[in-house]
């Protein structure tokens, strides 16, 4: 369809088909060294996908950060992330990772919810603030839990940053992808499901993220969700879709520094 070209992103990154297999390697050896200090596979629902993993930091943590990925909502799963655990663990922060029910199954707007549940339930396996970071998709799910009634109150109110990286702010143009097979959006549903057409938000800190090496259709969902919410951008010089997530794995990195403060 129309659009299906402008949100391909592995033909034009260099070596694109090598990322998939090397995200899974480094979360595997990550989670094999941190696996005394890991919970996995948490049902947060009743659904086979609806789990998450939860790192812990040594000793009490500091807060909680959570980390969904991305895929479209259509692929991958909390195996191939759970490296990115590692630079907010050096920080003193329990992180949890779900996964999800993947579309055509669910629906964009079930997989919210899904991922409210999930950050629900987390939020009780550490006391203090609560950052969110999300990749693409995962960037969508994460600016939606900002949405006022997404959240139980006493969760939302511990919001300190939430970080949408390379997010999917306005689905309407996902409607001209052969994608909308499996999300049967509608202009109705796109717009609900939408980041920038929210507007009861609560108030916590928020920056949008994205690699200025992005393709111009991933740069202009960033550029429109952070002019919807007033919220800063930052473009990450010469970084990409695939390799724009990287700096969570580094507890000095500067995306750190701004989700967790």
């Amino acid at each position: 369809m129309r659009l299906d070209d402008a949100y391909e992103n592995m033909p034009y990154i260099k070596n694109g088909e090598s990322y998939p297999a090397r995200w899974a390697e480094d979360a595997a050896r990550f989670r094999e060294a941190a696996a005394d200090r890991a919970d996995f596979d948490i049902a947060y629902g009743p659904g086979e996908r609806q789990k998450l993993d939860l790192f812990r930091p040594d000793g009490a943590p500091a807060g909680l950060m959570s980390f969904v990925h991305g895929g479209f909502w259509r692929m991958l799963d909390k195996s191939s992330w759970s490296h990115l655990a590692a630079g907010a663990l050096e920080r003193g922060w329990a992180v949890a990772m779900p996964s999800y029910t993947l579309c055509p199954e669910a629906s964009i707007a079930g997989i919210t919810r899904e991922i409210a549940a999930a950050v629900s339930l987390a939020a009780g396996a550490a006391a203090g603030p609560v950052a969110l970071a999300g990749h693409s998709a995962g960037g969508h799910l994460v600016a939606r839990m900002t949405a006022r009634g997404m959240l139980p109150d006493p969760v939302a109110a511990r919001l300190a940053h939430v970080m949408p990286i390379s997010p999917l702010s306005d689905l309407r143009p996902l409607m001209e992808t052969s994608m909308n097979a499996d999300f049967k959006l509608d202009e109705e549903a796109a717009i609900a499901e939408s980041p920038v057409f929210m507007r009861e938000r609560h108030d916590c800190s928020v920056t949008v993220w994205v690699g200025a090496a992005e393709r111009p259709a991933f740069r202009d969902q960033a550029r429109w969700l952070s002019e919807a919410w007033g919220c800063p951008l930052v473009e990450d010089a010469a970084r990409h879709h695939y390799d724009v997530v990287e700096p969570l794995e580094d507890a000095d990195s500067e995306m750190l520094a701004r989700l967790l403060g």
